[in-house]
C-alpha cells in the first residue's frame, strides 16, 4: 500500500436508525482518523431500494453529529453512483475476471439443494464459466437475463487483520460470487469495493461479521489491480442476552439515549471501551484524551456486552466533569419543555439555575434527573410521594411542621446555620429525634424524599417559599386525617 493520507469511513444503511453497534464503529474510525491526522468520511449505503428509507438519513447523520463524529467532505450516496458501478462491471468483463451467469433462481436453488443432500458446501458449480464464447454471445443476443460473477482464482488468500492478526482462507472455499445482478444493480461487495477505492479509503475498521466479505472484496481489488486497504475487524457488541446488537431486534437508536439524559461524551467514552482498552485501570476519558491515546494495537478481539447500567455510571462521571454553567445550558430547555418554567424566567434568574445545578449535581445520573429530581425548585403543585406521604405525614408531623414553619418565618437571617439551629432546637424541646422533623420537612417543601442536604435546600428555595409550602403541607395533613 502506498503512503497515502489515512482515510477511513463509516457506511450506515438507512434501513433503520443508528444503533450502538454502528455508533461504536463510527467512533473507532473517527479516533483512528484523528490519531493519524487523516480523514473520516461518510457513505450512505442505500442501494437496497426495498429496505432503504431516505427519511432516516438525516436522523443517522444527526446521531453521528451528536456523538461528536464530525466527518470530512461531502456525504456519499451509493444510490447516486449506479453509472459508476456499471462502468466497472464492464471493466470486470473486459479483463476476464468476470463472466456472465445465465442461471435462473430456480436452477441455482436446485444446485444448492443437491449439494446439501450430498453433504457438500452449497457452492456455485461454475457451469456458466465453462460456456463457450459463441454460446454466451447467442444468449446475450436473444436477450437472456444474466448476472455478472467474479471468477475466484486458485490458491489461497491471506491478509493481516489489524485486530485478528493473519487470516488465511482457501480460495476453493469461496464461490464465484455475483458482482452485479441481472437487473444491472451492484451487489454489496461489489459496490463497497468501488466506493472505497474511489473515496481513497486506506483503512477499513468494521465489525467482525464482515470477515467473510473481506476475502471476497480482496479478490475484487486484485481483479482491478488496486491497492488493498488495511482491514481491521472489531468484536461485536452483544445484548445482555448475548445476541448481536441489531436494529432488527429493536435495539435503541443512539439518539434515543440523548432524550434519556445521556451525554454524548459519555456515550462516546463508553462505546470506545467496548472492544478497545487503554491498557490501564482508568475508564473515564474526554474525547480529546481518547484521540491522544488511541492505538489500534489495543483492540480486544473478544465480543463485548452493552450494559446500560454501566453506561449510566459513565454518564454520571461525565456529568461531574462538566461545569455548572454548561449543565445549566443543557437543563434549561428541558425545564421549559417540561412546563416547569419559561425561557424568560430562567434567563433572568440564571444564577439561581446554576445554584440548583450545583445542589443536585452529585445526585443525578442522567441529565434528565435534574428535571425529575429538581422540578420543585421551579414549580410545585403540592403533590407528594404517596408512599412517603402515608409514612411521614402523620398528625404528629402536622403539629411539628406547624411550629417549625412559624420559627422559620421569624428568623431574621435564613441560612444553613439558622435553619439547622431552629430545627434542632425544636427537636430537643419536644424530645424527638431530628429525623422526625427532617423527613416531613423535606417532603413538605419538595414533594419527594431525596435531594440535596435539607438546609441547603431550604436556603435555595428561600424563606417565603419554604414557609408557604410547610403551611400548605400542614393543611394537607389535617385534611387527610380530618384533624
Amino acid at each position: 500500500m502506498t503512503n497515502r493520507e489515512v482515510t477511513v469511513r463509516i457506511a450506515p444503511s438507512p434501513t433503520g436508525y443508528l444503533h450502538v453497534g454502528t455508533g461504536r464503529t463510527a467512533i473507532f474510525n473517527y479516533l483512528f482518523a484523528k490519531k493519524h491526522a487523516g480523514k473520516f468520511r461518510i457513505r450512505i449505503e442505500d442501494t437496497d431500494v426495498e429496505r432503504s428509507d431516505a427519511s432516516l438519513v438525516e436522523p443517522i447523520l444527526n446521531a453521528l453529529r451528536w456523538l461528536g463524529c464530525e466527518w470530512d467532505g461531502e456525504v456519499i450516496y451509493q444510490s447516486r453512483r449506479f453509472d459508476l458501478y456499471r462502468q466497472y462491471v464492464e471493466k470486470l468483463l473486459e479483463s476476464g475476471h468476470g463472466y456472465r451467469c445465465f442461471c435462473t433462481p430456480a436452477e441455482l436453488e436446485a444446485e444448492r439443494n443437491l449439494a446439501m443432500a450430498e453433504k457438500r458446501a452449497p457452492k456455485y458449480s461454475r457451469k456458466c464459466l465453462r460456456m463457450s464464447q459463441d454460446e454466451v454471445r447467442k444468449r446475450v443476443e436473444r436477450g437472456d437475463k444474466f448476472a455478472i460473477r467474479l471468477r475466484i482464482p486458485d490458491g489461497e488468500t491471506s491478509y493481516d487483520d489489524m485486530v485478528l492478526g493473519l487470516l488465511t482462507r482457501k480460495n476453493e472455499d469461496l464461490e464465484d460470487f455475483v458482482a452485479a445482478r441481472s437487473d444491472g444493480t451492484p451487489t454489496y461487495n461489489f459496490a463497497v469495493v468501488i466506493d472505497d477505492h474511489d473515496m481513497e479509503i486506506t483503512h477499513i475498521v468494521r465489525g467482525n461479521d464482515h470477515v467473510t466479505n473481506t476475502f471476497k472484496q480482496i479478490h475484487l481489488y486484485h481483479a482491478f489491480g488496486w491497492d488493498v486497504p488495511r482491514f481491521g475487524h472489531t468484536p461485536l457488541i452483544l445484548r445482555p442476552d448475548k445476541q448481536k446488537v441489531s436494529k432488527r431486534l429493536g435495539d435503541k437508536d443512539v439518539a434515543a439515549y440523548q432524550k434519556e439524559g445521556i451525554l454524548p461524551e459519555a456515550m462516546f467514552n463508553y462505546l470506545c471501551m467496548l472492544g478497545w482498552s487503554p491498557k490501564n485501570d482508568r475508564e473515564i476519558y474526554s474525547t480529546q484524551e481518547l484521540i491522544d491515546i488511541f492505538d489500534s494495537a489495543n483492540f480486544n478481539p473478544s465480543n463485548a456486552v452493552f450494559d446500560e447500567e454501566k453506561l449510566v455510571s459513565f454518564n454520571k462521571a461525565h456529568i461531574m466533569k462538566k461545569s455548572d454553567h454548561d449543565l445549566a445550558v443543557l437543563v434549561a430547555p428541558m425545564l421549559v419543555d417540561a412546563g416547569l418554567t419559561t425561557k424568560y424566567w430562567l434567563e433572568t434568574r440564571w444564577e439561581y439555575l446554576r445554584m440548583v445545578i450545583s445542589l443536585l449535581k452529585e445526585r443525578v445520573r442522567r441529565v434528565t434527573d435534574f428535571v425529575s429530581l429538581g422540578g420543585y425548585f421551579f414549580f410545585f403543585d403540592y403533590s407528594y410521594d404517596s408512599n412517603a406521604e402515608a409514612e411521614q405525614f402523620t398528625p404528629e408531623a402536622a403539629e411539628l411542621l406547624s411550629v417549625l414553619a412559624e420559627r422559620f418565618a421569624s428568623l431574621t437571617e435564613f441560612s444553613h446555620a439558622s435553619t439547622e439551629a431552629a430545627l434542632t432546637g425544636l427537636a430537643e424541646e419536644r424530645g424527638v429525634k431530628k429525623a422526625k422533623l427532617i423527613h416531613p420537612t423535606r417532603l413538605a417543601v419538595s414533594g419527594i424524599t431525596v435531594g440535596p442536604g435539607l438546609y441547603d435546600l431550604l436556603v435555595a428555595l428561600t424563606q417565603p417559599v419554604v414557609v408557604e409550602r410547610m403551611k400548605k403541607a400542614v393543611d394537607s395533613i389535617r385534611a387527610r386525617h380530618k384533624l
